[in-house]
């Protein structure tokens, strides 16, 4: 078992995550000429090759055929990583690279497009003028108006040093600036203190090999600072590398088990067990989940329950109970294979069931946008609705069909990396959780 790179990834994370082998025990190239279904397999292959009436792209066929094999097991857990997504995804494992110091999120509604969700101080984009909200139109040559995210993120990185020139539009108004590209290290720890002492650490994906080392170092500042009241921030955190969650749980558990890997023999190996340290912290606990934290965020919450080492306070968490293995394809990429459950020190099984807290409470940090369809226009014809006085104008397109989404609400975020800012009063789950502690 390679304990070093198990992993536990769910969420959006899951879609470039680098993980997984298949168990095929020692499957051939003849094998796959014994059996009518492979020799068909074979055919096909061949057949469109021969007779398709437009030219075939190899590298597309195959690897439409290995989703294929892999999609039958109809297991969202298990798949294949391309070799370009898999090169961005080794970078967010390492924690470096180089980039212009921003993050991004989907511009269209459709998930297409990137904006700008954050400007880090001392990046280039900062020193670029580069605001919150700016719509990605082009990067050197290329449009990225409909592009997929991931997309966006390839052309965006790049060698530390080189140059790179971005057009954007901001408020529908285009500008363009030429960025050189500096190291970015992800900052996976967000931390503060807030009144009466009471210490804040987020911890936003345990899939970098930092995360840990940054984890640790904010639980020193907070016992430094003779914090003895914690809040752990686990919400929108989907998973990682699971020796890092086992990590996190140890600094606040002096023995007994954290998690246990079961395979699909039926065989039981406890993974982690936690050891006294110096450097635990032994205060009060409350840790933050919602419906977005999984899979790594789960065996921390979970033992930390099962312990009674700390009071939950949230959502019910996604219920990703599964743990994946991950190795190098031939050609660059990855392969995702489910290949054991894990289970909590009770011997409690997450997977689609989630994790309920001890203190349930919905999470008021995000907004169901306001949104609509309708119908029955004129080809380009407008029409005005009016929403809480504001006046909402939207298009009708050539079969007089029309839609709006409306921005969507999210959680502040500091310029300054490692720095938590915090709602006290519209963050329901923080406020429940400050409340508990006080």
């Amino acid at each position: 078992m390679n304990r070093k790179r198990m992993t536990l990834v769910a969420g959006a994370l899951a879609a470039t995550a680098a993980v997984g082998y298949a168990q095929l025990g020692g499957y051939t190239q003849a094998d796959l000429t014994k059996t009518d279904t492979g020799r068909t397999l074979l055919q096909v292959i061949g057949d469109l090759n021969r007779y398709y009436l437009y030219p075939v792209d190899q590298q597309k066929l195959l690897r439409g055929a290995i989703n294929g094999a892999i999609g039958s097991l109809n297991d969202e857990f298990t798949y294949y990583s391309e070799p370009a997504n898999n090169a961005i995804d080794t970078q967010n494992l390492n924690g470096e690279f180089g980039g212009i110091g921003v993050t991004l999120v989907a511009a269209n509604a459709d998930g297409t497009g990137g904006k700008i969700d954050n400007v880090y101080k001392g990046g280039a984009a900062a020193s670029a003028g580069v605001q919150i909200g700016d719509v990605f139109v082009k990067i050197g040559d290329t449009e990225v108006l409909t592009s997929k995210l991931d997309e966006i993120v390839r052309l965006v990185r790049g060698k530390e040093g080189t140059t790179i020139n971005v057009t954007f539009a901001r408020d529908g108004k285009p500008y363009t600036v030429k960025m050189e590209r500096r190291k970015v290290t992800i900052v996976s720890v967000e931390q503060n203190v807030l009144p009466g002492n009471i210490g804040y650490i987020a911890l936003n994906t345990f899939y970098n090999e930092k995360a840990s080392q940054q984890f640790r170092a904010a639980v020193a500042d907070m016992k430094k600072k003779g914090v003895q009241k914690l809040i752990l921030d686990l919400r929108d955190n989907g998973g990682g590398l699971l020796n890092a969650g086992v990590d996190v749980a140890d600094q606040f558990l002096q023995s007994g088990n954290i998690v246990s890997l079961r395979d699909r023999s039926g065989r039981t190996e406890v993974y982690g067990k936690a050891t006294r340290s110096p450097a635990d912290y032994t205060g009060k606990l409350v840790v933050l989940v919602n419906k977005n934290s999984a899979s790594a965020s789960e065996v921390v919450s979970g033992a930390l329950q099962d312990t009674k080492r700390a009071t939950i306070v949230g959502e019910q968490t996604f219920g990703k109970g599964v743990a994946q293995i991950p190795v190098d394809t031939v050609d660059g990429g990855k392969v995702a294979i489910v290949n054991s459950e894990w289970l909590t020190p009770l011997g409690r099984q997450i997977h689609k069931k989630g994790i309920t807290p001890d203190v349930v409470v919905k999470d008021t940090r995000y907004t169901v946008p306001l949104n609509f369809t309708g119908g029955g226009l004129e080809p380009n014809a407008r029409v005005t609705l009016t929403v809480d006085g504001k006046p909402i104008t939207v298009t009708a397109d050539k079969d007089g069909k029309f839609s709006y989404t409306g921005e969507a609400k999210r959680p502040a975020h500091s310029t300054t990396q490692g720095e938590a800012t915090l709602d006290q009063q519209g963050d329901a789950i923080l406020k429940k959780a400050l409340d508990l502690l006080k």
